[in-house]
């Protein structure tokens, strides 16, 4: 059988490989447990805004009673805004600006980390010696001066946090690229004199993706950790807007008397983060074990 130029032989190989991923990633139980704790998480946050206000009674900025008290499920917070109603509110900002962040900052790292090892000399070495000056800086100290410098608006959350992904993806990237580019098959699309950016997004890109979807995740629940801490610094999401790390700050005063303003986008965030590492932990596995059967 000859090489195709186009990747039909690689893509014959993999054709197989993602519905074997998937039941082998589904068949462990703590992916089944992190896909329903996410799952669960995301519908409140991508659900909740549109509870209100016929499912609490008041909007996310409507005063409801005075602050700490309210006759609601959760009663109020620090400017007696209903604190369901707030925590429905929160959590759909969050989401969106993590999502965005982490697609940004895989979608830069993977083209960086492909480009560094199919090219190989000053190339590689200008983008890995970029990457490592980015990764010697505190990623959230990044963010805090890209942000205080240009202001806590949505976009500049996601632009900071992706870039500050981007050097890590990049290393993934660039370890996986290195493991595929020696195959007989990109070695016969170069025969061919297929242009090098078709190999990288045909030949190369597919067979990177298991480790790339591992970094995702990992990705967005670093992105959601830095939003939520960047808006309890008063960085990130802000007044009167409703967000899980915003409500943290605005009601840890009163933690004693009133615990809901603070508890419950804690839980939020927490179950959010252990779902998505579970889920990732379990993909990892399965991309490992399909790797070691191909290999056999």
């Amino acid at each position: 059988m000859s090489a195709q130029p186009d990747g039909v032989i690689s893509q014959e190989a993999q054709a197989s490989a993602p519905a074997s991923l998937w039941r082998r990633f589904i068949a462990q139980r703590q992916a089944k447990i992190g896909v329903v704790i996410t799952g669960i998480v995301v519908a409140v946050a991508v659900f909740g805004p549109l509870l209100l206000p016929w499912a609490t009674g008041y909007t996310s900025t409507e005063f409801a009673a005075k602050p700490f008290q309210g006759d609601g499920v959760f009663g109020t917070d620090d400017l007696g805004r209903d604190v369901l109603s707030r925590f429905l509110d929160g959590g759909l900002r969050l989401l969106v600006y993590a999502a965005l962040a982490t697609v940004l900052g895989l979608a830069l790292g993977t083209v960086l980390g492909m480009v560094a090892a199919y090219t190989r000399g000053w190339v590689d070495s200008v983008i890995m010696r970029g990457n490592d000056i980015l990764l010697a800086l505190p990623q959230l100290v990044f963010a805090l001066l890209a942000i205080t410098v240009l202001g806590p608006q949505g976009w500049v959350l996601v632009v900071v946090i992706g870039i500050t992904h981007a050097p890590s993806v990049a290393r993934v990237a660039r370890s996986a690229t290195l493991s595929v580019i020696t195959e007989d098959y990109i070695t016969a699309a170069e025969m061919y004199n297929v242009p090098r950016w078709r190999i990288l997004a045909r030949e190369v890109l597919p067979n990177i993706t298991g480790p790339l979807m591992v970094e995702l995740g990992l990705r967005m629940t670093y992105s959601i950790a830095y939003i939520a801490s960047l808006s309890f610094l008063g960085l990130g999401l802000q007044p009167p807007a409703a967000g899980w790390g915003l409500m943290i700050n605005e009601n840890r005063i009163a933690l004693a008397v009133q615990p809901w303003g603070v508890l419950l986008p804690i839980i939020a965030i927490a179950l959010l983060t252990v779902g998505t590492n579970l889920v990732t932990d379990a993909f990892a596995r399965a991309t490992a074990n399909l790797h070691v059967e191909d290999q056999q």
